[in-house]
């Protein structure tokens, strides 16, 4: 999966974006592992981290391209890898390469402990590969499709203890929620925390709140880990078995991933294989990540178990002599499900489309707080590439990297065509300036508090005067935005890569548009004026600003008449007001700032996502509740009897200006759901 690292930071708190007895094959030997040099501890900037994955200059062809051997491999990486994660201050990886049912490589770079100096071993280091875990959860549905056990069209109700309501009279499927079409809005309670006593079951996190229907089934992508969770409920209930015991029966033990397991905590015998989290390598290493939704993301694993899984998926779910598909159940589970924009990446049942050079690759990338990784099948050549590593980094350089490995690997040992396409300038730039504007992603909560973070997250694209459209979230790898030139009416490509951008028009309007790699699991969609940024953050920080000087200036102008014995010159209403309004700015101040406070701290510390924070949460969103409208009716107020006095005209225009902010923080509060009763999110 390509990698953007503002998108991914934008997504981080919803994104775990973009998831043992059968003897492997004799060429699945462990490869001695290879211990980098640690981390750099000096600071390095984003140029230098760009520097190390700098895109390879020219694609080769295919009959100069380099052959797939371990030979050639090691030498790649080894001019690619130990930089690149030294530069981005990451302390160790794992990439393992299969090709044709064998490992052609797998390898540990840097180290699992960098206190402890302990390399990574890519036989038996875990790492945490996030939503890549997804795919076992798929898996493990198809096996039970493959049974007539589940009907991937039934509504889902027919499988559980509790129901999933409609939306425009249809039900959710598991067709929808495998191609992440359940039209669910996101949720992120106990997405990842480290305290198990705090960890709820799957069927207590389910059950807690069900999410709201934002779209109609099958419409719109907007991916889901809570109808993941909701997928993995149901293998227990179908199957007569807990999810782990399920997995470890009929995925982890037939593919012989001895080094592998969803179960939290993870098991003792596992605990001194598993690698350090980091927030970058000159950080001190993190908790264990408990995932809340563990069928969306629970899974620690080696890499060579990771090798087993793709050499099943490649081979049509065979692995030596045991099989976890039939070929015509694997074959279905990777041909295409589900392509909403076209002709962007489709989405299969499971696996999303990332096509390179011509060449047809299934895909899916898994991020937790402290470990990132990526897993991509070439099916038509027989090829698997998995990388992970045990931290973000500097400036999120893993995003960079797994990016660019995908598209070195590509480049040099799979070379093709890229579909080369032109519109008339004059065509472009009219294009350009049709979609230029505001839009919201599909992945999102609607009536969770988190709602919030989504006014800050609108994406824009702007319209350059060269008719090239530009994405200021999506930067590239020298930190800029990448820029998109059109190819084909509504088409773009990425100049400095192979990523498309597409726009839907439906009836003279724009409905949508997405980048690749995203495009099939969400979408971005134009923004109603009510909710826009454009003018609400303008208005929310100005409004916030003039409480917060009333509030400051309340004391500061009581202690100067003190001084110089000034009296207080308002008098009946005019004083009730004066106060009053004071009062009143000081409750709406103390509530924003704590609201975003709270908030912004859970955005970079999903610790506080566990169900201890649930008392805060309803605090707040009541305390909203109260201060809010009380506040703009205050300050309506306030402005009727300045303006009904004699006041001056600077007294006038600033309670004006403290009625619009406090209306101003209203409509931000009922708009994005930061008022209410519930800890629901």
């Amino acid at each position: 999966m390509r990698s953007y690292a503002a998108l991914a930071t934008l997504l981080g708190v919803l994104l775990l974006a973009p998831a043992t007895a059968q003897e492997a094959p004799p060429a699945a030997a462990a490869a001695e592992p290879v211990a980098a040099e640690p981390a750099a501890t000096t600071p390095a900037t984003t140029a230098e981290v760009a520097a190390a994955a700098t895109p390879t200059p020219a694609l080769a062809t295919a009959s100069t391209s380099p052959v797939l051997d371990r030979a050639d491999l090691d030498a790649w990486l080894d001019g690619f890898l130990p930089y690149a994660l030294e530069r981005g201050d990451i302390p160790g990886a794992v990439v393992v390469i299969v090709k044709d049912g064998q490992v052609l490589l797998q390898r540990g770079f840097g180290y699992a402990d960098v206190k402890e100096r302990k390399p990574v071993d890519p036989e038996t280091t875990l790492f945490r590969p996030g939503s890549v875990s997804k795919l076992f959860t798929w898996t493990a549905v198809m096996q039970l499709v493959e049974q007539g056990k589940l009907d991937l069209d039934a509504d889902v109700n027919q499988y559980l203890d509790f129901e999933i309501p409609p939306r425009d009279g249809a039900p959710v499927t598991l067709r929808h929620i495998l191609t992440h079409t359940s039209g669910l809005e996101e949720t992120a309670r106990a997405l990842i925390i480290s305290d198990p006593a705090q960890l709820p079951t799957l069927e207590q996190s389910l059950k807690y709140w069900i999410p709201t229907r934002i779209f109609a089934p099958g419409t719109t992508p907007a991916y889901s880990n809570y109808a993941t969770a909701l997928a993995g409920y149901i293998v227990e209930r179908v199957s007569g078995l807990s999810f782990d015991d399920y997995i470890d029966q009929n995925l982890l033990q037939p593919l012989g991933m001895q080094h592998s397991t969803f179960r939290q905590p993870l098991p003792e015998a596992l605990q001194p294989l598993m690698s350090k989290g980091y927030k970058s390598g000159s950080d001190e290493p993190q908790p264990y990540e408990l995932v809340g939704p563990a069928p969306a993301g629970s899974l620690a694993a080696s890499g060579a178990d990771m090798g087993r899984f793709m050499i099943a998926h490649l081979a049509d779910g065979a692995f030596g002599t045991a099989r976890i598909l039939r070929e015509e159940t694997a074959r279905q589970m990777h041909g295409t499900a589900s392509q909403l924009l076209p002709p962007l990446n489709s989405m299969m049942l499971g696996f999303y489309q990332t096509d390179i050079n011509g060449h047809r690759a299934i895909a899916h990338g898994g991020d937790t707080q402290w470990f990132h990784s990526d897993l991509n099948l070439f099916l038509d050549q027989g090829i698997g590439i998995f990388i992970s590593m045990n931290s973000g980094g500097r400036d999120g350089a893993s995003g960079v990297i797994r990016n660019e490995l995908f598209e070195r690997f590509a480049n040099r040992y799979l070379p093709g065509p890229i579909a080369e396409g032109e519109v008339d300038e004059a065509t472009a730039k009219a294009h350009a300036l049709e979609v230029a504007g505001r839009y919201e992603v599909s992945r999102r909560s609607d009536t969770g508090f988190v709602a919030l973070a989504g006014l800050a997250g609108q994406a824009q694209i702007i319209a350059n005067e060269d008719g090239t459209l530009s994405l200021p979230m999506v930067l590239g790898v020298n930190g800029q935005p990448r820029k998109w030139r059109e190819i084909a009416p509504y088409l773009w490509r990425d100049v400095e890569g192979n990523d498309r951008l597409a726009v839907k028009i439906e009836d003279g309007r724009v409905t949508r548009f997405a980048p690749e790699p995203y495009a099939a699991i969400m979408v971005f969609e134009p923004v109603p004026w009510w909710k826009s940024a454009g003018w609400l953050l303008p208005a929310f920080g100005i409004g916030l600003g003039a409480l917060l000087l009333t509030v400051l200036a309340w004391p500061v102008s009581a202690l100067v008449r003190r001084y110089y014995g000034t009296p207080y010159k308002l008098q009946g209403r005019d004083a009730r007001a004066h106060r009053l309004m004071r009062l009143a700015a000081l409750a709406v101040v103390v509530v924003s700032f704590a609201y975003l406070g709270f908030l912004g701290t859970m955005l970079s510390n999903l610790e506080l996502t566990a169900p201890a924070s649930d008392t805060i949460v309803r605090a707040l969103r009541l305390l909203a509740l109260v201060v809010l409208p009380i506040g703009a009716l205050v300050a309506l107020w306030n402005l009727g009897v300045v303006w009904g006095g004699r006041r001056r005209w600077t007294a006038k225009l600033w309670a004006l200006l403290l009625a619009l902010g406090c209306l101003s923080i209203l409509w931000v509060g009922a708009v994005f759901s930061m008022m209410g009763y519930t800890a629901n999110y």
